[in-house]
C-alpha cells in the first residue's frame, strides 16, 4: 500500500508566507470585513430556517419579517451585535497598522495571482464590495504592463504612437489576463500593425451600464492628453467587455464627447450579445430556493450573484434594462434595443466547442459560455438581431470560450482585420 505523506509545518508555514507576499496591507481590511459580513449572513440564514421550521409546525415565535421573537430573537440579535462590533474594531486597528506594514516594504509591484483572486472576487459580488466601500473592490483603471498608465512617462519614452488600441477583459477577469499561453492579442497587434495597446481594467460586478458610464469618460480625457496626435481608435474586447464598450459608446454620444467620431473599428470576441444560459440557469435556481419555506432562507446564497452577472441573463447594456426591476425576479427578456454603434465598423469571433459544421451544432452548441447565435448577434426577433455583414464575421470551431484568448487563427484573423 503506498504512504501518503503530510506536508510539513515548515513547507506549511513557507506556502503560507509565499500567499501573504501576495497581499497588499489594505487587503487585510477587506478580508476582515468578508469574514464579519459572512457571520452576518450564516445567522440570518440559521435564523430564516429557524422561523422556517416554526412556521411549518404552527408554532409561535416568529415575525412575518422573519426575526426571531422573545429570547430567541434576543440571541440573534446578540450575535449580530457582537459581530458588527468585532468588525468596527478590526477595522480601525488595521486602518491604523497599515502605514506601518507600508514602511515594512509591502510591494507595490503587481501581482497576477492577486489580481486574478480579486477580479474573481469583483466578479461574483463586486457591486456589494463598492457599496460598502471595500479595500477589494476594484476601480476602473486604464493600464499598461498592470499598472495605471502614466502618460507623462509614455510621452518621454516616445513609445506612442497615433494608433490606439484600447481592450476590455470579460467578466471576473483583469488586463493581466489577456496574456495567455505566453500570448497577448494587444501584444501581437502592437508588433505586428504599430498599435500602442491600453487595457481596461474594470470591477466587473457592477452594472454594465455603470461601467460604461465611466469608461465613456475615462476614454475621452485619456484621448485629449494623449502624447501624439490621434490619428485612429481601434477596440478589442472579450466578453463582457463587448457589452460594457456598447454602453460606453452610446453614453458618450448621448452627452456629445468627441471620441465616438475617432473610434474606426470595433472588434468583439466571444460577446454574449443576447445573454448567457448559464444566467438564465442561476435565476432558475433563484426561483427554486424561494418555492418552498424550508429552501427560501437559502434563497440569500443566489443572491450574492452581482449585478454584472445577472446582466448577463440577456445582454443588458442601458441603465433602462434594469432600472426599476428586481434583478432576482424572473421575467421575460424585456431590454431596450440597442445597435451597433452607426459609423463604426463592427465585427464579432464566436466559439463553438463543435469541432464539424451542422446546423444542430452551430444552434445548440456554444463555446461552453456563450451560445454561438448570442456571439454573432443573432436573435430570433428580427429587430434585435445586430448587423455583422457576413464578411465581419467570423467563426472558430472546436474552441472553448477563454481559449479565444490564445488562439493562433484568431490572432491571424485580428491582424486581417485591424490593418
Amino acid at each position: 500500500m503506498a504512504s501518503t505523506s503530510k506536508p510539513s509545518p515548515d513547507n506549511a508555514a513557507r506556502a503560507a508566507l509565499a500567499a501573504l507576499r501576495h497581499l497588499r496591507p489594505a487587503d487585510l481590511r477587506g478580508v476582515a470585513r468578508l469574514a464579519t459580513q459572512a457571520t452576518t449572513g450564516v445567522t440570518h440564514i440559521t435564523e430564516g430556517v429557524h422561523q422556517s421550521v416554526l412556521g411549518t409546525m404552527g408554532l409561535p415565535g416568529g415575525s412575518e419579517a422573519g426575526r426571531a421573537r422573545g429570547l430567541t430573537g434576543l440571541v440573534y440579535q446578540g450575535i449580530r451585535g457582537v459581530t458588527r462590533l468585532v468588525d468596527v474594531s478590526l477595522q480601525a486597528a488595521l486602518l491604523r497598522l497599515e502605514p506601518f506594514l507600508e514602511r515594512r516594504g509591502a510591494s507595490t509591484a503587481p501581482s497576477p495571482e492577486r489580481e486574478a483572486v480579486l477580479a474573481a472576487l469583483n466578479g461574483v459580488m463586486g457591486d456589494r464590495l463598492a457599496e460598502d466601500g471595500n479595500p477589494l473592490a476594484f476601480s476602473m483603471e486604464l493600464r499598461q504592463q498592470g499598472r495605471e498608465i502614466d502618460l507623462v512617462a509614455l510621452r518621454a519614452s516616445g513609445l506612442a504612437s497615433g494608433k490606439v488600441l484600447l481592450l476590455l477583459h470579460g467578466l471576473c477577469m483583469n488586463d493581466l489576463q489577456w496574456l495567455r499561453a505566453g500570448h497577448d492579442h494587444g501584444a501581437h497587434l502592437a508588433q505586428a500593425l504599430g498599435y500602442t495597446p491600453v487595457y481596461v481594467r474594470y470591477n466587473t460586478g457592477l452594472h454594465t451600464s455603470i461601467n460604461g458610464q465611466e469608461l465613456a469618460g475615462r476614454v475621452e480625457a485619456l484621448l485629449a492628453d494623449w502624447p501624439v496626435p490621434v490619428q485612429e481608435l481601434n477596440v478589442l474586447v472579450h466578453s463582457m467587455g463587448g457589452l460594457v464598450v456598447r454602453s460606453a459608446f452610446q453614453q458618450a454620444v448621448q452627452a456629445g464627447l468627441q471620441w465616438p467620431s475617432q473610434l474606426r473599428k470595433l472588434v468583439f470576441l466571444g460577446t454574449p450579445h443576447h445573454g448567457a444560459p448559464l444566467e438564465r440557469a442561476g435565476n432558475w435556481v433563484d426561483v427554486i430556493l424561494g418555492s418552498t419555506p424550508w429552501s427560501r432562507p437559502f434563497a440569500r446564497l443566489g443572491h450574492l450573484r452581482s449585478a454584472g452577472i445577472t446582466d448577463l441573463r440577456y445582454g443588458h447594456v442601458q441603465e433602462a434594462d434594469w432600472q426599476g426591476h428586481d434583478r432576482f425576479r424572473k421575467r421575460p427578456d424585456a431590454r431596450h434595443h440597442l445597435p451597433l454603434p452607426p459609423g463604426v465598423a463592427c465585427y464579432t469571433v464566436a466559439a463553438t466547442l463543435a469541432r464539424q459544421r451542422s446546423p444542430m451544432a452551430e444552434r445548440l452548441v456554444g463555446d461552453g459560455l456563450v451560445p454561438l447565435h448570442s456571439a454573432l448577434g443573432q436573435h430570433e426577433q428580427a429587430e434585435r438581431t445586430l448587423e455583422f455583414p457576413k464578411s465581419h464575421q467570423h467563426v472558430v470551431y472546436g474552441l472553448g470560450h477563454m481559449a479565444l484568448l490564445e488562439d493562433a487563427q484568431v490572432a491571424q484573423q485580428l491582424v486581417r482585420w485591424f490593418s
